[in-house]
């Protein structure tokens, strides 16, 4: 998940922090800088390990990584409609796109890449970079709002299908096929994440007061979580941990939420014979008399335990990820800090805060880090332009770019290219000349 940031301090000693996201596993921190891009390892709670470092791209506002691979993929505000896909351990390109609006998002798993717009999502086959699918029938998005599962068996894509209420449509990203549409809120949605086996979906709308959890793929509710009841806010990050147990929230207040996805049972157990007990099988017992609103949230799971911030206001993710065998909560700020906090489920309550890392940290004077990367084009998926329209690779003059129904011709760099000498996977295998075909239109 990515987030914006704010300016950092003046005087340009620190490098102006613009994006920051998790890998699909939570192993690697990369965040985006008006200078370049960094990669850093969360190997350690004691240190932040850099992997790669680039300031040969500027103003970068998206930086996505691979799982731990060597696959980046970079969009900078000097080029906001393309996308470069890199192999940084190399140093070269893999292939760049360019699209008919601005990127907002991008998600990738190891089959699939999907690139986001306001108004269109596009879905490549990661392993040649051809374009599948371009979905078009989707309500304004703007803020690139979507979900892609990791797991690369299902692929399932999950988007905003209304601009006034918080319908999720779920996707199928290998049969490229509409699953089903799940009515997850009443107001606009604000985030949505899979689990990492791609079994369960979590939602917030824009009141950031509820969190539920689906199944998938048949949509059905499972977990209903308050978040909080005395004022909205503004959910900028939702994960699940990936065992699945756990599902962590952050916003922009002060206090990130995590909530255990306990098994749902009809039964409850005995309560003691006390008047804490006693008290509680009463309002069990009025619930059932009480209105619907009321009654739903009397029985709205409330947080496992909390992780406190000392600002807020400020734009951060969160993620859940195990350090050195111990379980642990990450929070990334636009602040350019990464917050490390102790995460025992046994005990709950209140995360205890045990490292903070500085992650916008001085950049190289010399343009050394890596080799000028080749600037070939590789492919476009954009609307018709002005002057360029006719020449560029895989533009239709009759529109069909526009309805989706032309795959663009490629020009790979020689291949073939893997990811490293490791057998990284998935193994990029890109090879020169041109591919033709027809999307469909969803």
């Amino acid at each position: 998940m990515e987030a914006e940031a704010a300016d950092g301090p003046p005087g340009g000693v620190e490098a102006a922090l613009s994006c920051f996201s998790f890998n699909q596993d939570c192993t690697s921190l990369a965040i985006g800088t008006k200078a370049g891009y960094k990669l850093f390892s969360l190997s350690s709670v004691e240190q932040l390990d850099q992997v790669h470092g680039s300031n040969e791209i500027p103003d970068v506002y998206i930086v996505e990584r691979l799982f731990s691979s060597s696959l980046v993929v970079v969009v900078s505000h000097t080029k906001p409609r393309q996308m470069n896909v890199y192999h940084f351990k190399k140093g070269t390109e893999i292939c760049n796109y360019s699209y008919s609006s601005n990127i907002l998002s991008i998600r990738l798993n190891r089959q699939r890449l999907l690139v986001c717009l306001e108004e269109a999502i596009y879905i490549h086959n990661i392993k040649d970079m051809k374009l599948l699918k371009t979905i078009l029938d989707v309500p304004a998005n703007p803020t690139g709002l979507c979900a892609l599962s990791i797991n690369h068996s299902n692929s399932y894509v999950a988007y905003p299908g209304s601009l006034t209420t918080g319908e999720i449509v779920l996707y199928d990203g290998h049969s490229l096929k509409t699953v089903c549409t799940i009515a997850a809120h009443e107001g606009t949605l604000a985030a949505i994440t899979f689990n990492a086996s791609g079994s369960k979906l979590a939602s917030a709308s824009e009141k950031g007061t509820v969190i539920r959890v689906f199944s998938v793929p048949d949509g059905q509710k499972l977990y209903e979580f308050r978040r909080g009841m005395k004022r909205y806010v503004t959910i900028s990050s939702l994960v699940f941990s990936m065992d699945s147990q756990f599902l962590c929230a952050s916003s922009n207040t002060e206090t990130v939420h995590i909530f255990k996805l306990e098994h749902v049972t009809n039964s409850r157990p005995e309560e003691p014979s006390t008047w804490t007990g006693y008290m509680g099988k009463m309002f069990m017992a009025a619930s059932n008399y009480l209105p619907t609103q009321v009654s739903d949230m009397m029985n709205q799971d409330r947080a496992f335990a909390t992780g406190r911030l000392n600002f807020s206001g400020q734009r951060n993710i969160c993620t859940l990820s195990t350090i050195q065998k111990l379980p642990r909560l990450l929070v990334a700020s636009s602040d350019g800090h990464l917050y490390i906090y102790n995460l025992d489920p046994q005990d709950g309550g209140e995360c205890v805060l045990i490292k903070t890392h500085r992650a916008g940290c001085h950049w190289a004077k010399k343009n050394d880090l890596r080799p000028s990367l080749p600037q070939s084009y590789a492919a476009t998926v954009a609307r018709p332009s002005t002057s360029s329209a006719s020449t560029v690779p895989g533009y239709s003059e009759d529109g069909g770019a526009l309805r989706g129904e032309v795959i663009p011709e490629h020009e790979f760099a020689t291949g073939p290219v893997c990811l490293d000498d490791e057998n990284e996977f998935p193994p990029i295998i890109l090879c020169r000349g041109s591919q033709k075909g027809k999307t469909k239109q969803s």
